[in-house]
Order: C-alpha cells, then structure tokens, then sequence
C-alpha cells in the first residue's frame, strides 16, 4: 500500500478524498488494489496512489491501436492486452473492417465488471461489437498459446514495460518473452507496447528479440502540459 494512501487509512467505496470519490476497488493476484475513483465528470484508475489511465487524458491510449493498426489487410487477427477504460479497443474497432477478429485479455475480473457497471457510459458498446470476444486471464498465457496466429499483438497492462500491476508480467517484456510473442505473430505482425515514459533499454531487448522498431511519442491530453507517452511498434 502506497505511503500516502496508509496515512489516511483503508479508503471506503462512496468516500471523498483527495483523489476524488472511491466508485469500487479490486484486489490484485500480487496483492495491493486498484481503486477507480470519480472526479465530477471524469474517471480514474489508480494502483496505489499511482495513475494508471484517466478518462480526460486518452490520445496515447487511442494511438496504440491507430498507429499498429495500419495497412493490416483485409481480416486480420488482432490480441490487445488490457481493457483499462476501453479505449484502444474503441479505437481499434473503429481502424479495423468487418472481417477482423480482436481478442481482449484482462487479468482482473472487476475491470471488465466496471465496462459494462460505471464506466459503461465510457466504454459505450465496443465489448458488444461482433468482432471482439473477451478472455479473463492472462494476455501472457495467450500468447503462449499461440503460433503465427496474431497481425498485432497491444500491450497496455502496466504503466511501461515493467511488472508493476502484476509482477509475472515481467515475461512480457523479457528477452525470452519478446522472442515468445514475435513467434505469436505472422510475418510481418507488429507487437506494439504503451508506456508512460522512455525507456533505451526496452528497444534495445526489442531489436535483439529480431524485431524493427520504431518509437511513437504522444502528447496523452493534446495540450502539451503532461510528460509525452512512448509507444513502441515492433514489427516481425
């Protein structure tokens, strides 16, 4: 539990604070909680006292499925690691055709309960849309399962490529791990990962991994005042 969050003792679902107003939590295989909590219009998901996603500050989020998204083909297959608040998988609806299939794995069940209970309104009808069907697990376990299944591989389940809300998710971003999800695209397949900051050393593992990389900045609110976002785009 965050220092700051101790101090102030266990928070109360419907209790105002200075994050806001508690809406539910959910309990983390690792231990610690998410809290979403309501500030007046807008949403946010927090581990701790740190922010994972808020609801006025997407760009990044959507750009995570615009910039991988491109020039895909006709039907291609698509796996997005994280639901969060939904919305690389609204923006990935909205850049794919008919004929593509998006799998979204979501490890904490009480996330894909907030899409369709408080922040359903945010999420709008995506989960219902015919191409996409939801797994709750672990994105790592499928794409373990996989071979040469994926056009694109999304990974959004930390806040970079580091173990932080599930400290297994360091397979992910491993040498051993980024070896396992380019086997788990087709030629030519781009795995592509958010994070809330720059890491050298990340590209580096993904260029040794036999990936081509390049490196998107996003400005997360379009007005310049938060730290840009960085999202890889590896291509198999």
């Amino acid at each position: 539990m965050a220092v700051a969050e101790a101090a102030l003792g266990t928070p109360d679902v419907g209790a105002d604070g200075p994050w806001g107003m508690l809406v539910d939590t959910a309990e983390l295989p690792d231990g610690g909680q998410l809290h979403l909590r309501r500030h007046e219009q807008d949403y946010e998901i927090l581990f701790g006292d740190e922010q994972l996603m808020g609801s006025w500050a997407v760009r990044s989020e959507e750009a995570l499925a615009t910039l991988a998204l491109r020039g895909l083909g006709a039907a291609p297959r698509v796996l997005i690691g994280g639901l969060g608040m939904g919305f690389t998988l609204a923006a990935a609806c909205a850049a794919l055709p008919g004929a593509a299939t998006i799998t979204v794995a979501e490890l904490v069940p009480e996330v894909v309960a907030w899409a369709t209970g408080p922040l359903r309104h945010i999420h709008g009808e995506s989960l219902g849309d015919p191409r996409v069907s939801l797994i709750v697990g672990d994105v790592h376990d499928v794409i373990l399962e996989q071979e040469m299944r994926f056009d694109a591989i999304l990974l959004d389940v930390d806040n970079g490529p580091e173990g932080l809300i599930h400290l297994a998710n360091e397979r992910l971003y491993c040498d051993w791990g980024l070896r396992t999800a380019r086997a788990a695209l087709r030629p030519g397949g781009v795995l592509a990962v958010w994070s809330a900051f720059a890491d050298p050393d990340f590209t580096a593992r993904l260029r040794a991994a036999g990936f081509a990389v390049d490196v998107a900045t996003v400005d997360p609110d379009g007005h310049g005042e938060a730290p840009p976002h960085t999202i890889w785009l590896a291509t198999r």
